[in-house]
């Protein structure tokens, strides 16, 4: 249907709710069949008329004011008993911390840097290294997505408590991590943001 430059959104989207069920039914994930959906729309020039733009803002709203904080809030279902401090001082955990805390800053400056440095990019005039740090470290508030990979990867539900408290205690130390940074250095074209190097 791409390649016959077919543009309707219904013709891809009525299949695509019965490739849902079939997968769901199958014991496969179901939300493979939203990734596998999305290679399938036409891009076309990346343009408003697109019918991957028209859904992407159709959908923008709903899913990030209702479906992803109910998915946060029907998912989270912590537990504080016995065990929770030695589950945080576990290795999985502290491969959270590190992925979260260290890795999601430490990799979106690399590929910044790297970007510029090849000439891909550069950073605006009233922008520095440390707003993209500090913006690095935003990244690792990855508390919904992380629980959800979370609960595809462990059937122990003491990994899975561990995990839970494990990447809200790093999201939230992270984000605060984030916006002291930011605050310190002013945001981007602010008088502050241009004195900073």
């Amino acid at each position: 249907l791409n390649r016959l430059k077919v543009h309707t959104l219904w013709v891809y989207l009525i299949p695509g709710l019965f490739m849902w069920y079939f997968m769901l039914k199958s014991g496969v994930h179901a939300t493979v069949t939203g990734v596998l959906l999305a290679f399938a729309l036409p891009f076309g020039d990346g343009g408003e008329d697109s019918p991957s733009y028209r859904l992407q803002h159709f959908l923008h709203k709903p899913v990030a004011f209702f479906i992803v904080p109910l998915f946060a809030l029907a998912n989270t279902g912590i537990l504080l008993g016995e065990g929770v401090l030695q589950g945080l001082l576990s290795s999985n955990s502290l491969g959270i911390f590190t992925g979260l805390f260290l890795g999601k800053p430490v990799g979106i400056a690399l590929m910044c840097l790297l970007a510029v440095w090849l000439g891909i990019s550069r950073l605006p005039d009233d922008l520095t290294w440390k707003h993209v740090i500090g913006a690095g470290f935003l990244g690792g508030i990855g508390f919904t997505m992380s629980i959800f990979i979370t609960l595809l990867a462990f059937s122990d539900p003491g990994l899975i408590q561990s995990s839970k408290i494990a990447v809200l205690l790093t999201s939230l130390l992270a984000g605060a991590t984030g916006y002291i940074i930011l605050a310190r250095n002013g945001s981007a074209g602010s008088p502050a943001a241009g004195k900073q190097t």
